[in-house]
């Protein structure tokens, strides 16, 4: 797969750790990796009321689907974030930079009311393509 980080300055630079667009030239499987929260594998939940802790979790959960699908964290082209409060962002991306590698996926970052669980800060779904 070839995948493209797009910039442009005709567009403001993003302030977190993410590409303006991705282009993706591929032949390969469409991953579409649901909601992951910050659940462990035996069921418990990850640094509750620690956003860094949440989203470290939550990024481990999307690497292991994308991994289960045969791709890696780089085969991710996009991902979309729902978070409990916008305050969180540069802790959030500070994370997000131990994981994902340029070229960097498109993504949008959503400030919600409530998540299913009053214990989740932060879920994060995304979309790979691997060959």
């Amino acid at each position: 797969m070839t995948k493209q980080e797009i910039s442009t300055t005709n567009i403001k630079k993003p302030g977190g750790h993410f590409s303006q667009a991705t282009v993706v030239e591929a032949k390969g499987k469409l991953v579409f990796i649901s909601g992951m929260t910050a659940h462990k594998p035996d069921g418990t939940i990850a640094g509750i009321g620690d956003m860094e802790a949440q989203t470290r979790q939550v990024c481990e959960n999307v690497k292991n689907a994308v991994e289960a699908a045969g791709g890696t964290m780089a085969d991710i082209c996009r991902v979309d974030v729902y978070v409990i409060g916008m305050h969180h962002f540069d802790v959030i991306h500070k994370v997000r930079r131990e994981y994902f590698k340029a070229p960097l996926p498109a993504s949008t970052m959503v400030e919600i009311s409530r998540f299913v669980s009053p214990d989740y800060l932060i879920e994060m779904n995304a979309i790979a393509v691997i060959q």
